[in-house]
């Protein structure tokens, strides 16, 4: 009986003695005031080990991050804007912006033979302007279809002139594919399953199977 009196006496002391949260943040100082502060404590090196060492030893750590600077760049506007798309798969469009560039394109589609197929091949021509740093305007044209890219522009370069001689030879080499397709030509008229022959040898020929007589 004396043992329950003694603890409940001990228990009723206990709650009567105010409590003291533990904290790890100084007083005065909240939870954002905490919160940056340490992480200016980390920023500057290792927390711990600069809070073991004396006041007197302790030396800021040297800031490596790199220093970002963002470059600006002048707002270019766009002046003029149009395009006309086709239902039949032909357009057209053309822009203009606030530092003198000037371009227009338009296509179309068109039917191109192949293999006796007729493949549809999208045709574009163009042209667009700009101003150099020089000052000086280049002007480029271009048309791009089945024969491939082309480009016109006073200020590309030129390759010189054919020389008589490399002319003669080129000649020559044209008028003997031209003599050859002729020579085809009259052979598949005159007798068509010779031709249909060579035909075959010259397409087996051409994947690397050669043609067996």
């Amino acid at each position: 009986m004396k043992f329950l009196v003694v603890v409940s006496a001990v228990l009723a002391l206990t709650a009567a003695v105010p409590q003291r949260r533990l904290s790890l943040k100084p007083e005065g100082q909240d939870d954002q005031q905490a919160a940056e502060q340490n992480y200016n404590n980390y920023q500057q090196g290792d927390y711990r080990q600069q809070q073991a060492q004396p006041q007197e030893f302790r030396k800021p750590v040297e800031d490596f991050r790199p220093r970002v600077q963002l470059d600006t760049t002048t707002f270019i506007p766009i002046i003029h804007f149009d395009k006309e798309q086709g239902t039949d798969g032909s357009y057209k469009t053309s822009y203009e912006t606030g530092n003198n560039i000037h371009a227009q394109e338009e296509g179309y589609l068109k039917s191109v033979s192949s293999d006796n197929e007729n493949i549809p091949a999208l045709v574009q021509q163009g042209s667009y302007s700009y101003t150099a740093p020089d000052g000086q305007i280049i002007t480029v044209e271009y048309t791009a279809d089945e024969f491939g890219f082309r480009v016109k522009g006073d200020h590309i370069p030129t390759p010189p002139p054919v020389s008589p001689e490399i002319q003669k030879g080129l000649d020559l080499i044209y008028a003997g594919i031209k003599a050859n397709e002729e020579r085809a030509a009259l052979e598949a008229k005159n007798n068509p399953e010779a031709a249909k022959q060579h035909d075959e040898q010259a397409a087996l020929n051409y994947r690397g199977q050669y043609y067996q007589q």
